[in-house]
């Protein structure tokens, strides 16, 4: 295991249980370090107390990336996108997930483990985790994203 490595927050409710053990399993054999925040089984549970936990850590700034999967792979966005430095991307396709990156700096990648094949998700972690934010006028957005607005 490489030094360089940066470990990857993995966390999902019930719905996403198998798609997130399916690439976990299949990912850390090529190389990528997961940090598993849970659930760690199909029993039913709530999706923010994961959504929080991954998010949390990549808001703090222990950990860079996470992943993110439920049902539709909306709640758990939404719950992740109220900590502060996070830009979680919903993505069902890796067009989508370059641009997640490419333009909005996404540092979340959340999923539908009901709506997208386990083929197509591991295309979409792989593509979210080898593509770079492009800068530029994408960094004057990024930067006024996090705001208090009343």
């Amino acid at each position: 295991m490489s030094e360089n490595k940066i470990v990857i927050g993995i966390g999902s409710d019930h719905a996403g249980f198998e798609l997130k053990e399916y690439v976990k399993e299949t990912l850390s054999k090529e190389g990528y370090l997961f940090k598993d925040y849970g659930t760690h089984s199909e029993e039913s549970v709530d999706y923010p107390d994961y959504a929080h936990a991954v998010a949390g850590e990549v808001s703090s700034g222990k950990l860079k990336y996470g992943i993110l999967i439920c049902g539709s792979g909306n709640g758990i966005s939404i719950t992740a996108n109220k900590h502060k430095n996070v830009r979680c991307a919903l993505c069902w396709n890796r067009e989508i997930a370059r641009l997640a990156r490419l333009h909005n700096d996404a540092n979340i990648l959340s999923m539908p483990g009901r709506f997208i094949s386990k083929e197509e998700a591991l295309e979409t972690v792989r593509i979210f985790f080898s593509t770079s934010f492009e800068g530029g006028r994408h960094q004057r957005r990024i930067d006024k994203i996090d705001c208090s607005v009343e």
